[in-house]
Order: structure tokens, then C-alpha cells, then sequence
């Protein structure tokens, strides 16, 4: 053996040798009892820990229980929720639907008094034009010319107005003839009335005429003036 493996020989630590422990004298040891209260002590953690096993679990359970009923609650909540949504909705619809009928009944309530009053008016109208027609030539009498006795003729002639089967768009059709043949007669009336004014004035100044003619005849002898003899 070299030196250097001599000095590490002498370097390694003693091991002490191993004594087994003494017991006591006068003692006796029960391994028994010792295996004995070992399982006790292990029973028992072992029950400690089902214990809280279960507790644990029962704690879970109840967690879950009453989350089940949160969530039914809430869902009930949300069902009543919807149904007062819906039943607000139905009420909604429902008066929307009664104020549509209610102003169609106004509207119809109206158009029908409209076409009432012009039914009215155009009878009316009718009527004072026929009456119109009908006094104007009573005043005219004898004096009547070939255009008067026509509108006379075609006024015996008219038939009476008759609007109780027509429709809106007739009505207004109608409306609009009648309103023709208003500035129609006015426009007659206005040329009669123009044709007389011209008439007038050329009597006038034919009677001037002859009455200029007369002063120089004064004294001349009898002479025949305006188809007569003086």
C-alpha cells in the first residue's frame, strides 16, 4: 500500500458501531399494544378524514341545492318577466289596432258627411240653375233672340240632376261641368249684355242724327221724316 492510499485510509470518518437500544430491565415491551394503538391512531385519522370527506360534500350538495334553485328562480323570474312583456305588447297592439279602426271609422264618418253636403250643393246648384234659366226667359218674353230660345229650349229640355248613384270621382266630375257651364253662361250673359250696350248706342246716335236732320227741315214744309209725314 502507497503512502497516499495509507494517509486516505487514515482520513475516512469511524463508523461507530450499531448497538441496539437497551431496554429497560424489569420492563416488558407488548408489541401488541403498540400495533394496537398504531391502528387506532390510524382509524381515527383515517374516520377524521371521511368526516370531513363528507362534510365537505354535504357543504358541495347544499351549494348545488341552492344553486338549482337560484337558477329556477331567476328563471321564473325572467318567464314572468317576459309574460308581462308580452301581455304589455298584446295591450299595445290591441289599442293600436282600436284607434286604427276608430279613425277609419271618422274618416269614413266624414267622407260620407262630404259627400252628403255636396250631394246637397250640386242639387241645390242644379235647381237654382234651372230656376235661373227658367226667370231669365220670363223676363225676356217676347224680346227673345235665336240663342235665348235655344237655351230656353234646351232648359225645358234638362233633366232633373240626379247624384244619388255616383260615385266621389263622378261627383267631381260633375262639379267641374257645372262650374263649365257656370262661366259658360256668364260668358253668354256678358256678350248679350255687350251686344245690347252696342245696340243702344247706335239707336242713340241714330236718334241724333235725325234730330240734327229735323232742325234744318224746321219751316221746309211738310216732309217726310223717320217713315213718316209732318
Amino acid at each position: 500500500m502507497s503512502d497516499a492510499e495509507e494517509q486516505e485510509y487514515e482520513d475516512r470518518p469511524v463508523v461507530p458501531p450499531l448497538i441496539p437500544p437497551k431496554i429497560p430491565e424489569g420492563e416488558r415491551v407488548d408489541f401488541d399494544d403498540i400495533h394496537r394503538k398504531r391502528m387506532e391512531k390510524d382509524l381515527l385519522e383515517l374516520q377524521t378524514l371521511i368526516d370531513v370527506h363528507f362534510e365537505q360534500r354535504k357543504k358541495e350538495e347544499e351549494e348545488l341545492v341552492a344553486l338549482k334553485e337560484r337558477i329556477e328562480r331567476r328563471r321564473a323570474e325572467r318567464a314572468e318577466q317576459q309574460r308581462f312583456r308580452t301581455e304589455k305588447e298584446r295591450e299595445r297592439q290591441a289599442k293600436l289596432a282600436e284607434e286604427k279602426m276608430r279613425k277609419e271609422e271618422e274618416e269614413a264618418k266624414k267622407r260620407a258627411e262630404d259627400d252628403a253636403k255636396k250631394k246637397k250643393v250640386l242639387s241645390n246648384m242644379g235647381a237654382h240653375f234651372g230656376g235661373y234659366l227658367v226667370k231669365a226667359e220670363q223676363k225676356r218674353g217676347k224680346r227673345q233672340t235665336g240663342r235665348e230660345m235655344k237655351v230656353r229650349i234646351l232648359s225645358e229640355r234638362k233633366k232633373p240632376l240626379n247624384i244619388d248613384h255616383m260615385g266621389e270621382e263622378q261627383l267631381r266630375e260633375k262639379a267641374q261641368e257645372l262650374s263649365d257651364w257656370i262661366h259658360q253662361l256668364e260668358s253668354e250673359k256678358f256678350d248679350l249684355m255687350a251686344k245690347l250696350k252696342q245696340q243702344k248706342y247706335e239707336i242713340n246716335v241714330l236718334y241724333n242724327r235725325i234730330s240734327h236732320a229735323q232742325k234744318f227741315r224746321k219751316g221746309a214744309g211738310k216732309g217726310r221724316v223717320g217713315g213718316r209725314w209732318k
